[in-house]
C-alpha cells in the first residue's frame, strides 16, 4: 500500500490523530512497536495562521517517527490553504484534513465533522489545500452527519476528484459521536467501489489484534487506523502486527516490561516539556492502560494516579502497582485447581 511515494507494505497499522494524546513522545513509542504511520494532534488552521505558540509547537516532528502526518482543521478555504503552507515547512510526510472530529467546540462551529453539513465547502477547502502544497494531502471523515445522511459513498468519489491521495473513514456518523458500534459495512462498500483508486483506511472500534485482522479480511481496506485502544497501550501495534503476520504473541511483553514502557513515556514527556506538563500528558495513559486490570480495588489507585503532581509520587504509585500485581499473581500461583492453597516456605 502506498500514499504518494510513501510505501507501507502489506496491511499497515496507523495511529489515529488525537488531541492531547498523540504528542511526540507517544508517537515515537507507537512507531517503535509497529505503527506504520503516526499523526500529530490536530492543529487549528486559524490558530496556526495567527502563530499561536501552543499550536505551532504541535508541528514539531522527528525523523525517527517518520512517516508522520500533520492534521489540520478549519472552516475557511483561505485559512486552511495558508495553514497547509505553514505545515509544509515542518516537512511532514503528508497533510491530513480533519473533517471528522465530532466534538461540539469543533463540529458545532462548522469545522471537523461539521463539514458534513456543507459538502460544497468541504470540497472547496480540499481543492484549495491540494492546490496550495506539494506534500500529499489526505482526508479523515465520517459516514455522514447522522443516520439519515450517510453520504460517504458519493463523498469519497468527490474527495478523490479533488486530488487527495488517501481517505480515512471512521465508521460512525457525527450524531453518534463515539457511542454505539462503528459500521464497517459502508467502509467496505467504499473500498469495493471500482471507481475508487486511492487507498481507503478504516477506523473505529479496532481494539484487539483479531479485530484488526478481520477488518482487513472482511472489508478489504488498505490500512487500519487505531485510536482510543492505544491509550496506555503503545505496544498494541506489535500485538496486532504479530497477529497479522501469523506470529505467536510476544511473551517478553509481560507486565514488568509494559510498566517499564509507560514509565519511559513519563520520562520522555517530562524531559521534553517540564515536570508538571509532562505528567499531565502521561496521566491519562497511565489511568487508561489495560495492564492494571488485575490489581484488586484499583479505583483508588487510579484516582491517585490522576492526582499525582510529581514524578517521584507517580513512580511510587506505579511501583506499588508492580508489587501489588506481583503479589496477587503469586497468590494465584499458590492456589490449586480445587481451590486449596499450597503451603509456601
Amino acid at each position: 500500500m502506498n500514499i504518494g511515494n510513501i510505501q507501507f507494505g502489506d496491511r499497515p497499522l496507523f495511529l489515529a490523530p488525537m488531541e492531547d494524546v498523540t504528542d511526540i513522545g507517544f508517537r515515537r513509542l507507537c512507531k517503535r512497536y509497529g505503527a506504520a504511520m503516526v499523526y500529530t494532534e490536530f492543529v487549528s488552521a486559524e490558530a496556526l495562521v495567527r502563530s499561536v505558540k501552543s499550536t505551532v509547537d504541535k508541528l514539531t516532528i522527528s525523523d525517527d517517527e517518520r512517516p508522520v502526518g500533520i492534521q489540520i482543521y478549519g472552516r475557511d478555504a483561505e485559512s486552511m490553504a495558508e495553514a497547509a503552507r505553514i505545515v509544509e515547512q515542518a516537512r511532514p510526510d503528508l497533510i491530513d484534513l480533519n473533517f471528522g472530529c465530532p466534538v461540539k467546540k469543533v463540529a458545532g462551529k462548522g469545522a471537523g465533522a461539521g463539514m458534513l453539513r456543507d459538502i460544497p465547502l468541504m470540497l472547496k477547502i480540499t481543492r484549495a489545500v491540494v492546490d496550495a502544497v506539494k506534500t500529499p494531502v489526505t482526508v479523515k471523515t465520517r459516514l455522514g452527519w447522522d443516520a439519515q445522511n450517510l453520504v460517504i459513498e458519493d463523498l469519497a468519489e468527490q474527495l478523490q476528484d479533488c486530488g487527495i491521495q488517501a481517505l480515512t473513514i471512521h465508521g460512525r456518523t457525527r450524531a453518534q459521536m463515539y457511542t454505539g458500534e462503528a459500521d464497517w459495512t459502508l467502509i467496505g462498500r467504499v473500498k469495493a467501489n471500482p471507481r475508487i483508486r486511492i487507498p481507503i483506511i478504516g477506523n473505529g472500534d479496532i481494539t484487539t489484534p483479531e479485530e484488526a485482522r478481520l477488518a482487513f479480511e472482511r472489508y478489504g481496506v488498505d490500512a487500519v487506523m487505531v485510536g482510543r485502544a492505544t491509550f496506555g497501550h503503545p505496544w498494541i501495534f506489535k500485538e496486532m502486527r504479530d497477529c497479522l503476520d501469523g506470529k505467536a504473541p510476544d511473551d517478553s511483553l509481560d507486565f514488568d516490561r509494559k510498566l517499564d514502557i509507560l514509565e519511559e513515556q513519563l520520562r520522555i514527556n517530562v524531559d521534553r516539556i517540564d515536570e508538571y506538563r509532562g505528567i499531565l500528558h502521561t496521566r491519562r495513559h497511565l489511568a487508561a492502560t489495560p495492564i492494571f486490570k488485575g490489581i484488586p480495588n484499583f479505583r483508588q489507585t487510579r484516582i491517585a494516579i490522576l492526582r499525582a503532581e510529581t514524578v517521584s509520587d507517580l513512580l511510587d504509585i506505579l511501583e506499588r502497582c508492580r508489587r501489588e500485581l506481583g503479589a496477587s499473581r503469586g497468590a494465584e500461583d499458590t492456589t490449586q485447581p480445587d481451590g486449596n492453597t499450597t503451603p509456601t516456605a
